[in-house]
């Protein structure tokens, strides 16, 4: 059969793997992997972001001779074609086999993602599916903006939201029973000034 002279022509890509993945050469990019798709990372986090993101993690050492806990960037491998990096992670310490040098094989026990402008539908849709399809038991997902905390738990092959924190709500959780904070004291120890 010919193509007519203005079809492109169909080329089957394989899937990208974590093999793949590892032998790319570093361009100075942060990639992930969903579904045998490779994605390229939005640039680098915003101030906010990253005061969110140190203030979690600060907050969540009261849980360290339970669970180790990761931030970004760090791999975890959810399957040989879904390799993502999300903000903070979880492990509780009876399953530290899952914790390899080059990052996590399997899933964590929590996984946090502090939303951007551009990664919250990215956050909220398609990550969200992929940790719910790789059984992790419970997400968290952070607005900066909104100063918000929704945490969502494992029901099956989706997430269903448990709790939405605001303000002065206290956060806790059955699953990771050393997890109690403030959320407003979160935001309010970040220091962010200019545009």
């Amino acid at each position: 059969m010919k193509k007519k002279r203005d079809e492109e022509p169909v080329v089957r890509e394989e899937p990208v793997t974590y093999d793949d993945y590892a032998a790319m050469p570093d361009d100075g990019n942060r990639y992930e992997i969903i579904d045998g798709v490779l994605e390229m990372m939005s640039p680098g986090p915003m101030a906010i972001h990253q005061g969110v993101s140190r203030e979690l993690f600060l907050v969540l050492q009261s849980c360290r001779s339970e669970y180790e806990i990761y931030y970004a960037p760090f791999d975890v491998i959810l399957s040989r074609t879904t390799v993502l990096q999300p903000d903070i992670i979880m492990i509780h310490r009876n399953r530290l086999e899952i914790v390899k040098k080059h990052g996590v094989e399997g899933a964590p026990d929590l996984v946090v993602e502090i939303l951007s402008p551009s990664t919250r539908k990215r956050d909220k849709v398609v990550k969200a599916a992929a940790y719910a399809k790789h059984q992790v038991p419970e997400y968290w997902l952070v607005d900066p903006e909104a100063r918000t905390l929704e945490q969502y738990r494992l029901d099956g092959e989706r997430y269903d939201l448990k709790e939405l924190y605001e303000e002065d709500d206290r956060v806790s959780s059955d699953k990771l029973p050393c997890v109690s904070f403030k959320l407003k004291d979160i935001f309010d120890n970040i220091r962010v000034t200019g545009e």
